[in-house]
């Protein structure tokens, strides 16, 4: 068969012909970008931070640049060290002496700690602040501590402040510290950990299911391979970005987890699609470009729709988005580059040795491709009763899917949403420091609203500011004396105005609205100064906001695409929309299912995940993205095998029993692979990774089993070959044919006993 002379070079069936031809010299090339990789990645670490940022500058952002350029940063980077005795009050020498050793060891750190004023300061100098830096049993003391440099640089000297700290405690005092350094240093610590422990677990489960699923070693090791090599190229571009803009520290898990699902997946759709074409006979090159003509082209199409859902994190004004966006996309074009090239070279150079340990003689054991469809093969095994009893009762079949979903989905309505704080961190020293300040001070120390006025310091602007003091002062909502800063040019002020209770809840972000739409307009009317109100409570209530504003974008864009994407690979107007619509039916009841288990608390403790009052706030819109480009892999797997049948037969319902029976074991073992990848992440400390890992594993785990298994086959079995649809004035689309040319081979007339026919 001249194969060669009927493929294009830029088609998949093509790139899959050449490369398996020339199988060295694509593995050579991949080895160098391998290779650059590696040391590209080695300097991802520099770019990484637990900070989030909006690039659409509301009025936290306005104002934390004003601070950045203006007050040097100072202002914004700022600790609280608590130093607490079970036995001894601030009354005793000793733990004065303790105080001052304290703040005597901070100052040392020269360049880092520009300032540390203890209880002892305040009330020597008659501050009226003194008193409230002791807690009410007077065993507790504070020492504000300012970090003298950007937040950048203090990050990276959080090494350093933490070590000083544990080296105080003792001789009955412990001394803790809590605030956005070391904040940022546990997030940090935490995060690699868990990722560390999410790889020693998934590795394993990883091998054992290929090996399950495939039944050899070397064919089970392709994946595993071909996943490294796409993380790890992924890694080392990410890195390349982070030199242009800060990326989330949660971006190499973000490419870990999307880099082994895709990889493993895509390998494992193209390599057994190889072992089928072999066992039909056909000759290793020919099997490899027929695998490329519809195994790679399938997986170039689910490739292109994941890039686009999760190209929608990139329409969100978040740095955690975009990073996200980012390292995900990036190691989706990596897994299908290498799934195009590298695989067929490496199944060039393995052949029949991808069966090892068996040994199989391909050409005593061909079957022709006529004789795979009777009724004894559909009906065989357990996906074949399945089959036949979904398509014996289609109508009945969906109904009870579609219940199911929706009741699942009903708590979704209840989800409110969150920002992760050290409230949410595990048991550590932190946390601890969290409590204390918590119960015997006020939690609102740690992200007080910072008033940022931007003016001159005359009498009219000092005026205005001791009018806005004086209604803080008065209003029961704030502690009492905010202070007030000018910078070293007198052009910026900065009031710090500490609410009484958590910043992080609804009453903080109330009392937010009500500052910036009543009292400070107040104060400062017939002002010209620009004042913006900045601090985490408002970065946080500003998220929520664009959250909001461009949820509905990124839904109609992924949404958009995906439709387009679908129409023009199936040339069926059907298939897209239904597609859609059974996806968002999935994401509703994994919604629902996160709000029963994380904020209703349900089944928590026997999952061992904790439970907090709010969803992190960006975990739906990300898990909506990823989810909906994955869940298109298992889609357009199973439907394009549906086509390609019912291109050879245009039997409807035998096409649908024939494309389950032909995926639903791969598509099983993918879907396993992926739900052991997402639950080593929901197995983490952190409660954002928790809730990540959670929805992403029930939601895969849903889509595998009652939309791929239950609702596809019944939907299409019900609908005929109205599945097939296209309005006449869309004849104009382009016939890409993800499923491949139909084959030569006629497939025999069906047998009236086959009885696949629905009975309702």
């Amino acid at each position: 068969m001249e194969e060669n002379q009927r493929t294009s070079w830029f088609s998949t069936a093509g790139l899959a012909r050449r490369s398996a031809r020339h199988p060295w010299r694509v593995v050579a090339i991949w080895l160098v970008v391998l290779a650059l990789g590696v040391v590209a990645a080695s300097g991802l670490g520099n770019a990484l931070s637990s900070d989030v940022n909006l690039t659409n500058s509301p009025d936290s952002v306005k104002g934390k640049d004003l601070l950045d350029a203006r007050f040097n940063g100072s202002a914004a980077v700022s600790e609280t060290v608590i130093i607490q005795s079970k036995t001894m009050t601030v009354d005793d020498p000793a733990f004065e002496q303790q105080v001052k050793s304290t703040e005597s060891s901070l100052l040392g750190l020269k360049g880092l700690v520009s300032s540390a004023s203890s209880y002892y300061d305040a009330k020597a100098a008659g501050l009226p602040q003194a008193n409230a830096m002791v807690s009410a049993d007077r065993h507790t003391t504070l020492i504000p501590v300012s970090l003298g440099t950007d937040t950048s640089y203090a990050n990276d000297h959080a090494d350093e402040y933490m070590d000083t700290i544990n080296k105080l405690n003792g001789n009955g005092f412990q001394v803790l510290t809590v605030g956005d350094v070391s904040t940022n240093h546990e997030f940090t610590a935490i995060s690699e950990k868990d990722l560390s422990k999410a790889e020693t677990f998934v590795l394993p489960l990883t091998i054992v299911i290929l090996i399950v699923v495939f039944g050899a070693l070397l064919a089970a090791a392709v994946p595993l391979v071909l996943s490294v090599f796409a993380i790890i190229v992924a890694l080392g571009l990410t890195a390349l970005v982070g030199r242009t803009m800060d990326l989330s520290l949660y971006v190499e898990n973000m490419i870990f987890m999307i880099g082994f699902a895709v990889g493993i997946d895509y390998a494992l759709f193209i390599v057994s699609r190889y072992r089928e074409e072999r066992s039909h006979g056909i000759e290793k090159i020919d099997a490899i470009t027929a695998a490329g003509r519809t195994a790679s082209k399938a997986v170039l199409f689910s490739g292109l729709t994941v890039v686009v859902a999760l190209s929608g994190m990139l329409l969100m004004p978040s740095t955690i988005f975009h990073s996200l966006g980012i390292g995900a996309v990036l190691v989706v074009i990596a897994a299908v580059v290498a799934m195009l090239t590298l695989v067929p070279a490496l199944l060039s150079l393995l052949g029949d040795r991808i069966n090892w340990p068996r040994r199989i003689k391909y050409d005593t054991v061909a079957v022709a491709s006529a004789e795979r469809f009777d009724e004894e093969s559909i009906r065989s095994g357990f996906w074949g009763t399945l089959t036949h009893v979904i398509l014996r009762r289609p109508a009945i079949a969906a109904t009870l899917a579609i219940i199911l979903l929706g009741a699942a989905a009903i708590p979704f309505f209840q989800l409110n949403r969150g920002m992760s704080g050290v409230d949410t961190l595990p048991k550590s020293n932190v946390k601890t420091a969290y409590e204390i300040l918590n119960n015997d001070f006020s939690a609102g120390r740690l992200a007080p609203y910072e008033i940022v006025v931007d003016a001159q310091k005359s009498s009219a602007s000092e005026a205005a500011i001791n009018r806005l003091t004086t209604a803080l002062g008065q209003d029961k909502a704030f502690e009492p004396n905010p202070s007030v800063e000018w910078n070293k040019n007198n052009d910026l002020a900065l009031i710090k105005a500490t609410y009484t209770g958590d910043s992080n809840s609804d009453g903080a972000y109330t009392t937010l609205d009500d500052l910036r739409g009543t009292i400070i307009p107040t104060a400062f009317q017939g002002s010209q100064a620009g004042v913006y109100v900045t601090g985490a409570t408002a970065f946080n209530h500003d998220f929520f906001k664009v959250v909001d504003k461009y949820t509905p974008v990124i839904f109609i864009w992924v949404l958009g695409l995906s439709f387009l994407l679908l129409l023009v690979a199936f040339r069926s107007i059907i298939v897209p929309l239904k597609a859609i619509l059974l996806n968002l039916l999935s994401v509703g009841a994994t919604y629902g299912l996160m709000v029963l288990v994380f904020q209703k608390g349900y089944l928590h403790s026997y999952l061992g995940f904790d439970t907090s009052p709010t969803i992190e706030a960006w975990v739906p819109i990300f898990l909506f993205c990823v989810l909906f480009g994955l869940s298109m892999d298992y889609h357009v797997f199973l439907v394009s095998r549906i086509r390609e049948h019912y291109d050879l037969t245009l039997r409807n319902h035998e096409s649908v029993a024939v494309g389950l029976q032909s995926t639903a074991r791969l598509i099983t073992g993918a879907a396993l692979i992926m739900v052991v990848v997402f639950t080593s992440f929901a197995l983490g400390r952190l409660l954002a990774f928790q809730q990540m890992g959670f929805g992403l594993a029930v939601a895969i785990f849903l889509d595998a089993t009652v939309v791929r298994t239950v609702l596809v086959p019944s939907m299409m079995a019900m609908l005929g070959d109205l599945n097939w649809y296209l309005p006449k004035w869309l004849n104009w689309l382009p016939d890409l044919r993800i499923e491949g040319e139909p084959k030569a081979a006629p497939i025999p007339e069906a047998r009236p006993e086959l009885a696949l026919q629905s009975d309702d």
